[in-house]
């Protein structure tokens, strides 16, 4: 049996209630989209990386959450993940994407993994290993999986630093292969 569909807003309520000053900003998103210009709406949270967890475990209390993808990107002195969430997954026109914005400190970028409570994390979660350097606790499979064996250990090809891809770019003759 289905539990009652909130409205954005009561979402936004109930996760401010049990994370209180954990969620540090959210909005709401709404546009018209597709031929007939339904309204589709989006959440947006920045949340304490040490409370990305328990969030999305609390996501378990609305229908279906389903997630599509975390994305990730380089600040300058932090980099986001953003976590990319559907809820109300299945329900035509009332779905809402709620997606939870964390930023990890560059010197010391690690976030626990949500595999135990989405499996299906897991090829996202790797990706964020390769291509950003961020160091996922408790993933239970590491390995690459985007990057061939031969690439650099301390290399990550979206990363805009020191630790990104622009020296082998810049220089391909210094790069073996």
């Amino acid at each position: 049996m289905s539990k009652k569909l909130l409205t954005p807003e009561e979402l936004v309520k109930d996760l401010k209630q049990a994370f209180k000053s954990k969620i540090k900003d959210a909005k709401i998103e709404r546009r018209a989209v597709g031929v007939k210009k339904k309204e589709r709406t989006a959440l947006w949270l920045k949340a304490d990386k040490e409370s990305l967890h328990d969030i999305v475990k609390h996501l378990k209390n609305y229908d279906y959450p389903h997630l599509a993808v975390v994305s990730g990107n380089d600040l300058g002195k932090t980099i986001e993940l953003i976590y990319h969430f559907t809820v109300y997954y299945g329900n035509p026109l009332q779905e809402i994407l709620i997606n939870i914005s964390v930023e990890l400190p560059k010197e010391k970028p690690v976030i626990p993994t949500i595999t135990d409570i989405i499996p299906g994390a897991l090829v996202t979660e790797r990706e964020k290993q390769e291509m950003l350097g961020v160091k996922i606790e408790g993933i239970p499979d590491g390995r690459r999986i985007f990057l061939p064996d031969d690439f650099p250990e301390d290399v990550y090809p979206w990363r805009k630093d020191e630790k990104g891809p622009q020296k082998m770019v810049r220089d391909l003759y210094e790069v073996k292969k």
